[in-house]
C-alpha cells in the first residue's frame, strides 16, 4: 500500500507543477521533497495532496477503515544547497526514527 500512496501523490505533485524528489513514509507520516511551483501556494498543494490521496486510499479500499490525514502539516523551506542532505534524510528516515521518534524530531525542529 505505502508504495501505491507515494507514487499516486508523485503523480498528483508533477501534475501541479511541483517536480518531486523523493517521497517516504513511516507508519504516522510522510515526508516529501519537491519544488513548489511558482503557481501554487503551499497551502493549495497540500489541500489537494491531502483530499486527492484520502480519495484514493479510501476509493481503493487500501485499509480497512475510513482514512483521513490529520489536521494541519508542516512545510519547510530549503535551499538548494542543503536540498542533497534533506534528500538523504528522507530516504534514511526509518534508521534516523530508530534513534529518535517523530514526535522528538519534530519539537527539535520547532526550536
Amino acid at each position: 500500500m505505502e508504495k501505491k500512496v507515494h507514487t499516486f501523490i508523485a503523480e498528483q505533485l508533477r501534475e501541479l507543477g511541483c517536480p518531486v524528489r523523493i517521497i517516504k513514509g513511516m507508519p504516522d507520516h510522510v515526508h516529501c521533497l519537491f519544488l513548489l511551483s511558482p503557481q501554487k501556494s503551499i497551502a493549495e498543494v497540500i489541500k489537494q495532496i491531502k483530499g486527492s490521496s484520502s480519495y484514493y486510499i479510501n476509493h481503493n479500499n487500501l485499509i480497512d477503515l475510513k482514512f483521513a490525514w490529520q489536521t494541519g502539516y508542516a512545510a519547510y523551506s530549503v535551499s538548494e544547497s542543503v536540498a542533497e542532505k534533506v534528500f538523504h534524510y528522507i530516504k534514511n528516515q526509518k534508521a534516523h526514527h530508530q534513534k529518535k521518534s517523530f514526535q522528538e524530531e519534530y519539537e527539535a525542529f520547532k526550536k
